[in-house]
């Protein structure tokens, strides 16, 4: 499928005037084709949400460019929707005014957005709950309502930086399955930042591997394995021999970035 997003050297320097600049990207190169399922490994400090807040719009400061369709991102862009790992409902609203709050903000009737925030809480699984507040939920629930209210303005590339990284594993496969069936259910380009290999593996096309400070792509692997795929692909062989090839490539990064953290820890 054509590309629906192009990344073209895109470098991102903080504190550039100061006597120790951080290089947080470096000539960062990469297409996603829309309908892909992309995630994004790297150790801590490699500039994993610096790249997706410069895709969001968020980050204008930056050299290289971002490109949807083949038009520059800039600003924050309506065909970019953004679910962080920190919890993010209103505590003060429902699951169904949580989800339909983006079509609120948008002037859409009453009527209207409360259909359409309904049809994406079925779609995460959710129904039944329109009703119930954030703190009635779980954790993970509140991270599916998360998903419903990003879908729910229909962005063409959804970008998951470590949404479900505060779950326990089991519910972070199950998860992982009802991802996946929203995935293929839209057609949605979805690009994932996670430090869980196993859930990269287990949702994605490709996994770019990034290099530890300044954050390079070090490989890009593609997950030959067949869809639909849920997480009853993780007890096969093809399965853990991605996973190991995957910790090979990020084993000498993460080195690295425990060595620097120590250093500077040990320096101050």
């Amino acid at each position: 499928m054509a590309d629906i997003l192009e990344i073209k050297k895109v470098s991102k320097t903080y504190n550039s005037q100061s006597d120790n600049p951080v290089i947080a990207l470096n000539d960062v190169d990469l297409n996603v084709a829309e309908g892909e399922f992309v995630s994004i490994i790297g150790p801590s400090g490699c500039g994993k949400s610096t790249l997706f807040n410069v895709i969001g719009g968020l980050i204008d400061d930056h050299e290289g460019e971002v490109l949807i369709e083949g038009r520059p991102v800039d600003g924050a862009h309506k065909d970019v929707g953004v679910v962080f790992q920190e919890e993010s409902t209103f505590p003060w609203r429902s699951t169904l005014d949580n989800v339909a709050f983006p079509l609120e903000i948008e002037g859409i009737d009453k009527d209207e957005r409360e259909e359409l925030a309904r049809k994406f809480i079925k779609l995460v699984g959710l129904d039944g709950f329109e009703d119930h507040y954030p703190a009635q939920l779980s954790g993970g629930m509140k991270q599916r309502t998360a998903v419903a209210r990003t879908l729910a303005y229909e962005p063409r590339i959804m970008l998951l930086d470590e949404p479900f990284g505060a779950l326990d594993e089991q519910t972070r496969m199950l998860l992982g399955d009802k991802m996946l069936e929203i995935w293929a259910a839209l057609n949605q380009t979805m690009l994932l930042i996670t430090h869980n290999i196993t859930e990269a593996v287990q949702l994605s096309d490709r996994v770019v591997v990034m290099s530890y400070r300044p954050g390079t792509i070090k490989e890009i692997i593609e997950i030959d394995l067949p869809r639909p795929r849920s997480s009853e692909v993780i007890s096969t062989p093809e399965f853990g021999t991605y996973v190991g090839k995957l910790w090979t490539l990020l084993r000498e990064e993460a080195s690295r970035g425990m060595v620097d953290e120590e250093a500077a820890i040990a320096a101050t």
